[in-house]
């Protein structure tokens, strides 16, 4: 377990953001604005000499599950998902730019226009170099989430711990925006996760995480420098193990 100090509790992360994580006050597309304000934050973390990778999703602008019921099959649903965090990536990059933070958008479908192609040993040697990793498309392959590519990834470029950044500030027991009565985790087991049906990440990414003890540390985001205070190894959110 990480103790809180002036330095960073680890070397090389991975953060698992939402497409919604960049919707502001819309309902749907992008708030550039916010966009901005995460970038700031990644950037905050980057420079304590972290080397930081991000796995975006694409719920803010098209999710396979929509897809699917309203008739598009699965594969073709995914793919237009896919296809979302690949948008989110470009934005992402640009509000990096913006914040004067230097990164590669790498996307696990080839489209060279705008992302490079995921190589492993080329994605390692840009953190080597400084770059901030931006993954989009998941693993390029339908029927897994951005949760399973996260871990995936994760595991393959040698992070010390997941970051899930979520709309609450950890693992309840019950939904708590529904549920007043929803209890809070400070920590719990992998196990427990998929035992409890616990909405962490899918049962896939999270029997990856335990098969191959990677850490989970789900939390706010966007809430006066949460990830910072994270990644300083502070007692916020819920750590999953």
């Amino acid at each position: 377990m990480p103790t809180t100090t002036s330095q960073p509790a680890y070397k090389r992360i991975l953060l698992k953001i939402s497409g919604e994580s960049f919707l502001g006050d819309a309902t749907r597309g992008i708030d550039f604005e916010r966009a901005i304000a995460v970038a700031g934050e990644i950037k905050e973390v980057h420079d304590l000499g972290v080397n930081v990778a991000v796995m975006i999703g694409g719920g803010n602008l098209f999710r396979g599950r929509r897809g699917t019921r309203i008739g598009i099959d699965q594969g073709s649903a995914d793919q237009m998902g896919m296809l979302a965090t690949v948008i989110n990536g470009i934005a992402l990059q640009a509000a990096l730019d913006k914040v004067g933070a230097d990164s590669r958008h790498v996307s696990a479908i080839e489209i060279k226009s705008v992302a490079e192609p995921f190589i492993r040993r080329r994605v390692i040697r840009h953190m080597e170099k400084g770059r901030i990793i931006i993954f989009s498309a998941g693993i390029g392959s339908p029927y897994f989430t951005t949760d399973t590519a996260a871990a995936q990834r994760a595991l393959e470029i040698g992070c010390d711990i997941i970051f899930k950044a979520t709309k609450v500030d950890g693992v309840y027991t019950s939904d708590p925006v529904t549920d007043k009565t929803a209890r809070k985790f400070k920590s719990i087991r992998y196990i427990d996760v998929l035992k409890k049906g616990l909405k962490v990440m899918d049962a896939t990414a999270i029997s990856l995480c335990s098969d191959n003890a990677m850490p989970i540390l789900v939390f706010a985001l966007g809430k006066g420098g949460n990830l910072k205070r994270a990644v300083l190894g502070e007692a916020i959110g819920t750590r999953v193990y």
